[in-house]
């Protein structure tokens, strides 16, 4: 029986717990042959996951992703297992791990947007953080067997920043839409609520531009609301909201679902992205999409959305303002038949088994 490894120790985050939730459920039904898995898991995190499939192993782990104790602990951890594969599955990973592993590069915003606004922590401990980030990063470039990122955007921007050299082992893999969303219920209740209205769904870290959409939305003669739908964290409450713009933390797949079938469209303003979860998820309600007009976006829509330059106040208030008056539809039947988590995990199931 060969052992691989899978570090989900992000598996309660947004975006990156995402793609663990449903990477992990869908490996389960694949149920491999042969192979046994053991999922590296925060202590928190340990009830929340159900493992129904005898080969996957629940491994606590209590040191957190860009830490000491990853880099010594964690470490000392998968040694201890022995294992013939790790996927590191996030950019945190124990630099000294010398046996074969791959990593899954979701996106390379903190190369592209280094800021100590992306942080909580003081100044120089970011500064000392990110240069150690910078290293573990470029670690997992030039040893991983094999990266997987989730768009080609991501495999282009790695190849520009560390050489083309490495192109023949970054496999862009797409997600898809989580099937906890698919399956749950719309909250109706919130009709009752919320009329017309835009919404934002996603976290609020500052390459997500929150801050010049909540002031392009300002300047829409509307009496339409905007709903910014995020944690209730650091971030949000940095957020200075204005009239019609209303901050809506911690929903539920019930409410996510209202909002995707009830918004007059999803707006996101994002200057980088990976992949973009809120995306095909709108498409999969038919939630008609005004987004950055960037390169990832250009590549998982194909045109169909509305774009705006994320950097130009006006220009987002006028899309939206074009679009309050001329509401458009677009086609996202298509579209949709390239995203899915089940054929993700299929594709990294089969890199697992050529790079055991």
């Amino acid at each position: 029986m060969k052992k691989i490894g899978i570090d989900a120790r992000l598996y309660s985050q947004t975006g990156v717990g995402t793609y663990l939730q449903n990477f992990i459920y869908q490996l389960g039904k694949l149920s491999p042959s042969g192979l046994s898995f053991y999922i590296y898991l925060l202590p928190q995190d340990m009830v929340k996951i159900k493992l129904d499939n005898k080969n996957f192993i629940a491994r606590t782990v209590s040191s957190r992703w860009h830490t000491v104790a990853e880099q010594t602990l964690f470490l000392k951890i998968l040694y201890g297992d022995d294992l013939d594969l790790m996927h590191f599955t996030y950019f945190g990973s124990p630099i000294l791990y010398q046996r074969r592993f791959i990593a899954t590069i979701h996106d390379t915003t903190p190369l592209l947007f280094k800021t100590g606004k992306a942080s909580t922590k003081n100044p120089l401990v970011y500064s000392v953080k990110h240069f150690f980030f910078m290293q573990i990063l470029a670690n997992q470039v030039k040893q991983a067997q094999t990266i997987i990122t989730p768009t080609q955007t991501v495999k282009k921007q790695l190849l520009e920043i560390y050489g083309e050299q490495y192109s023949d082992k970054i496999v862009p893999i797409y997600e898809g839409v989580s099937e906890s969303l698919i399956s749950a219920k719309e909250n109706t209740v919130l009709k009752n609520k919320f009329r017309e209205f835009f919404i934002y769904v996603g976290n609020f870290y500052p390459h997500k531009n929150i801050e010049r959409l909540i002031e392009a939305f300002s300047q829409v003669k509307t009496d339409t609301s905007l709903i910014l739908i995020g944690p209730n964290d650091y971030f949000a409450s940095r957020l200075k909201t204005k009239k019609n713009i209303i901050l809506y933390p911690t929903a539920t797949k019930e409410d996510l679902v209202f909002f995707y079938k009830n918004a007059k469209a999803l707006i996101h303003p994002s200057l980088s992205e990976g992949f973009g979860l809120p995306l095909t998820e709108a498409a999969y309600f038919n939630c008609p999409i005004i987004a950055s007009d960037i390169p990832v976006f250009k590549e998982l829509l194909d045109g169909q959305y509305l774009p705006f330059d994320p950097y130009n106040i006006k220009d987002i208030a006028d899309k939206i303002t074009g679009f309050s008056a001329r509401p458009k539809k677009f086609n996202y039947e298509n579209l949709l038949k390239k995203y899915s988590f089940e054929k993700m995990a299929k594709d990294t199931l089969e890199i697992y088994k050529k790079n055991i």
